[in-house]
Parts: C-alpha cells; sequence; structure tokens
C-alpha cells in the first residue's frame, strides 16, 4: 500500500502528480507543515516525514522522503510506466543526475532569485543563469529534458517551474515547456486531489 504524507500548495503536489501519471493505487494522508514564508501552519504528528515537512512516502512499512528521492522509488517501483530509466539501460545515468539536479541546483538557484539574491550576489546569479541555460540546451533536443519521452524529470522540473515562473528568464521555449507538462491530464487529476475537502469529497 502506498501512502503519501501531503500538504496543499506545496512541493508534494508534484508526488501526487506523478502517482496520477504512474496510475498507481495510492492514498493521500493530508497533514499540516509550517510554511516558512508565511509564518503559518505547525508541525503535524500525523506527519511520518523525521523533519516534519513534505512529501513523505509510506510503502508496505517503508518510509521515503525527499522528492527526488520519492520520484525514483516510485519509477523503479512502477517500470512498465516507463517514466523512468531502469538500472542498466543507457539513460540510468543521465536520469539520476536530472532528478538529482532538480533538488541540488535547480531549486537552490531559484531560491536565490526569489530571495532577491541574483541582484546583489554574483555567485548566485551565475547559479540561476546555469541553471536556466541547462533546461534551455535541454529543450533545444526535444520536447522534454530527456528528449522525446516524458519522465519524472519533466514533473519534478515541470512543477517547479509552474510554481515559480514569474522568476524564470521570458523565454517562448520555456513558457511552451511548461504549458504542455501542465496540461497532462494526470496533472488535472493530480490538482483536483491537492485539498483535504478533495479527498473528503
Amino acid at each position: 500500500m502506498l501512502t503519501l504524507f501531503h500538504a496543499s500548495q506545496s512541493r508534494s503536489g508534484r508526488i501526487v502528480w506523478l502517482l496520477e501519471e504512474l496510475r498507481a493505487t495510492y492514498a493521500i494522508e493530508h497533514v499540516d507543515i509550517f510554511r516558512a514564508t508565511t509564518g503559518t501552519g505547525r508541525a503535524d504528528p500525523a506527519n511520518l516525514h523525521p523533519d516534519g515537512k513534505v512529501p513523505a512516502l509510506m510503502h508496505d512499512g517503508a518510509l521515503i522522503t525527499e522528492s527526488a528521492a520519492i520520484a525514483l522509488y516510485l519509477t523503479d517501483l512502477f517500470p512498465a510506466a516507463d517514466l523512468g530509466a531502469p538500472v542498466g539501460s543507457p539513460e540510468r545515468g543521465a536520469y539520476l543526475t536530472w532528478l538529482a539536479w532538480t533538488a541540488g541546483e535547480m531549486e537552490p538557484a531559484y531560491w536565490g532569485r526569489i530571495e532577491g539574491r541574483t541582484g546583489t550576489d554574483p555567485a548566485a546569479r551565475r547559479r540561476y543563469d546555469r541553471v536556466n541555460a541547462r533546461i534551455l540546451g535541454a529543450l533545444r533536443h526535444g520536447p522534454y529534458l530527456m528528449g522525446h519521452r516524458f519522465t519524472a524529470v519533466d514533473v519534478m522540473v515541470g512543477a517547479a517551474l509552474a510554481w515559480g515562473l514569474e522568476h524564470a528568464p521570458k523565454d517562448s521555449l520555456l513558457d511552451a515547456y511548461v504549458a504542455r507538462v501542465a496540461a497532462r491530464p494526470a496533472n488535472a487529476r493530480a490538482g483536483a486531489k491537492d485539498a483535504p475537502e478533495a479527498a473528503a469529497a
């Protein structure tokens, strides 16, 4: 049994999206989290994440946290969905790299932009520029980040870009990519399940 510990309007929304893409059978446990940007929310004792954050995934007694780790775990668990790259495949290295890069480079670079550091810190600006150059470089070779095949990387990056699009560079290639991945039916199904009220309906 898969149970996702999820908070509405948070990063865990992309894992709901991925679960929908995988056509997985799962349950959502809606939990509260502390939101540093607004100072609202609280640590929820029902949340199994050791840091009180989301997402957290429970699968048959195994707890997996952090979006990139969960994405890898799920795509390995559902290989027939073809949203990852199996061990031994030629794409495995690139797939792992993109997943880790999203959490380790892209998100911190965009937070630097959101917090205004790219305007005052040359290192933060260089990091932000490199991140966008890498995304745009990949999109010049295919409609998705790993070429012509949609993968969990597109869920991770697409969700982050959709959330932070106002902080992204103005580029038609980037806008078209965000619109393309956001229009996927699984993304709409995930959005309908985001709030606790959706689970109760």
